[in-house]
């Protein structure tokens, strides 16, 4: 019996873990969003700084431009698939990605726990796990799959994952062409009002700020909101993939039974050499996690 459940801190000791990584996370993300007001204030001031901001802002030009690209996204895409888009990017930015450092430790926890308890002993760690990913690969793991079951099964998902996060990226480009070219519509809305009103004060006017705004509109929405989007949602793909050949890798290793040393150096392969720590498998963790004494550290393989 763990250690930790037997004095009923189970529950604690998992949040404490959790709740360092989550401190780690959202450290970055202060940085990210203070780099972020930071340069959105010079962005903006780059607009203030000669005043009249009024002209920045027209209805006529921002209903041009957004209703345009979107109502081209509706015909180029089914409204499913703007939706799919829209819980994505929810997901991506809601739901920040672990670092492969702590997935690394939980996989090398594993084997230890596997090989000292026996696979049906990572059953209560398949329910308890945050990540969606190693669940499953627990699932087959604990269900008895063979290695090459397991290899496909993760090996389909991961590839079906990666499409499915491109298709969004996609639309997301599309959208990004169509932007500007509806800037450019209501730029010539707005020209044809002007030469249509030559003579008339007011009608030249009201005429100017559609056709100047409306290009502005476009690339803004193309170059600040839809390209940095799927930009953000390629590199939030790129490290959940890392994460997952990750975990297929330690899993496949764990149901191999491969010492837990060994799994330990091949998957800090996949970590840059600053995030790899220099010390393997600590005994003395182990020994605390899972409860192992004196005559269970000579047991072969640990």
């Amino acid at each position: 019996m763990d250690i930790c459940k037997a004095r009923g801190m189970g529950p604690v000791f998992r949040a404490l873990r959790i709740g360092s990584s989550e401190l780690k996370i959202r450290a970055w993300e202060r940085k990210n969003l203070l780099g972020l007001s930071i340069f959105i204030g010079l962005f903006l001031g780059g607009f203030l700084i000669h005043g009249h901001v009024g002209v920045y802002f027209n209805l006529a030009a921002f209903f041009i431009v957004v209703g345009g690209t979107f109502g081209a996204g509706i015909v180029c895409f089914q409204i499913q698939r703007l939706q799919i888009v829209y819980r994505v990017l929810k997901t991506t930015y809601g739901s920040p990605v672990k670092n492969p450092e702590e997935i690394v430790e939980i996989l090398v926890d594993l084997s230890v726990k596997s090989r000292l308890q026996g696979l049906l002993a990572l059953e209560q760690d398949e329910g308890t796990t945050s990540v969606a990913f190693l669940r499953r690969a627990l699932g087959f793991l604990v269900d008895g799959y063979g290695a090459d079951d397991i290899r496909d099964s993760l090996y389909t998902e991961m590839y079906h994952f990666k499409v499915r996060r491109d298709e969004s990226a996609r639309v997301l480009h599309t959208l990004a062409e169509i932007a500007p070219a509806f800037g450019i519509v209501g730029s010539v809305v707005g020209l044809i009002s002007l030469f249509s009103g030559m003579g008339e004060t007011e009608v030249v006017l009201a005429a100017i700020p559609i056709a100047l705004v409306s290009t502005l509109y476009g690339v803004i929405m193309a170059n600040f909101f839809f390209l940095p989007f799927a930009a953000n949602l390629q590199e939030k793909t790129s490290q959940e993939l890392l994460l997952q050949k990750i975990i297929t890798d330690g899993v496949l290793a764990i149901q191999a039974e491969v010492n837990p040393r060994v799994l330990e150096t091949k998957l800090k392969s996949f970590l840059t050499p600053a995030a790899r720590s220099p010390k393997l498998v600590s005994l003395e963790r182990i020994r605390e996690r899972f409860n192992i004494g004196a005559r269970h550290t000579g047991t072969p393989g640990v």
